[in-house]
């Protein structure tokens, strides 16, 4: 879908801004005994894209709820723009909000679901028509206006969705899960549409997420959580490359865990010595990335062991193997490789940082 002109024919791209400061100090929320935040700070730059990343349970559609004011923080402080909202409502806050369910009013026209939050505050019916349409000329709507919800498809509902959260021209734009309800090619689809319109239009956005192959492909940076708190928040490329918890390489990415032995910042793995960033000495588990191991010849290889299964997945494969150590480990490589079950193979390990994680914590 080409991306419309930044002129003033469209009023949201006319009025494109440089995006809000969002701010968490030491965000708290409990649910009766049951602590969901612990102290979450969060620092976020005008115009940028970051995603909420990590599994059911962590907190993260807490806190978003607690920047929408849909929740109170029982402690700490929610800043916009440098100033502190934690007590102000959420119609009084200016965000967009996109949920997993559509929430279409059935009855109204598309036009009409897109134009409500702006008929509510105010605006004159003819100059929120035009703001109505300006916002479904952004998200490829435009023939659709007169249309209904049921005469829309799943993505096309959330296209009106995401037009409505835009309409009013919010300060911030909170994405809860939108994509979760929709079909694989879809889904990617409206990741990428939310990605460009981000970025024509500078608005912050935080978007929450439990796929980890959606956050990577559309944030800035990306905050992993686990259990209430931030594990990591850094780049795409820094959280794949260089994870700073075994939690995190774990979550974000394809890992094999393997036993190893760390000291001095290196770790031991079938006789090799790896560099790792965690200050560990003694037994450990180690995440070895599908791409950092490879068929090699014996006499260079760390190991040996025999294949289990191998996969096909178009310009790449990734095969099973069971090492002679006992341990399953996955290996992505070229898929013109076609290894069978039961083939003798040889893996060496490419010596680059590894997360490890002390045997026995939880």
């Amino acid at each position: 879908m080409t991306a419309l002109p930044a002129t003033a024919d469209n009023v949201l791209l006319a009025e494109a801004g440089e995006g809000t400061r969002v701010q968490f100090q030491g965000i708290e929320k409990s649910y009766g005994s049951n602590q969901v935040l612990h102290g979450v700070d969060l620092d976020i730059a005008p115009g940028e894209f970051v995603s909420l990343l990590g599994p059911s349970g962590c907190g993260k559609t807490t806190a978003l709820r607690v920047l929408a004011g849909l929740e109170s923080a029982d402690g700490g402080a929610v800043l916009l723009g440098g100033q502190d909202v934690s007590r102000i409502p959420t119609n009084k806050r200016d965000i967009g909000m996109v949920f997993q369910s559509y929430s279409l009013f059935p009855h109204l026209r598309v036009d009409d679901n897109t134009a409500f939050g702006l008929r509510r505050r105010g605006v004159g019916k003819a100059a929120a028509a035009k703001r109505a349409l300006d916002a479904l000329a952004l998200v490829g709507l435009e023939g659709f206006a007169d249309r209904y919800p049921h005469q829309l498809s799943g993505g096309q509902q959330q296209r009106v969705a995401l037009a409505r959260a835009l309409v009013t021209e919010p300060r911030v734009l909170l994405l809860d899960e939108p994509l979760s309800a929709l079909d694989a090619k879809v889904r990617v689809q409206l990741r990428d549409e939310i990605r460009r319109i981000q970025l024509r239009l500078g608005i912050t956005t935080v978007f929450v997420t439990h796929d980890q192959e959606e956050a990577l492909a559309v944030s800035d940076r990306i905050a992993v959580m686990d259990a209430g708190r931030i594990d990591q928040i850094d780049t795409p490329e820094e959280l794949y490359l260089r994870p700073a918890t075994a939690h995190v390489a774990a979550f974000v990415g394809l890992s094999s865990v393997v036993p190893g032995v760390a000291s001095g910042g290196h770790v031991t793995v079938w006789g090799r010595e790896l560099p790792t960033n965690a200050p560990a000495d003694g037994p450990v588990e180690v995440h070895l990335r599908p791409e950092n191991l490879r068929f090699s010849g014996e006499a260079n290889a760390a190991i040996g062991g025999v294949v289990e299964e191998s996969t096909f997945l178009g310009s790449i494969r990734r095969t099973l193997v069971k090492t002679d150590a006992g341990d399953l480990v996955r290996v992505q490589h070229d898929a013109h490789q076609h290894p069978s079950f039961g083939d003798r193979v040889h893996l060496a390990i490419e010596p680059v940082p590894v997360a490890v994680r002390a045997t026995g914590l939880g």
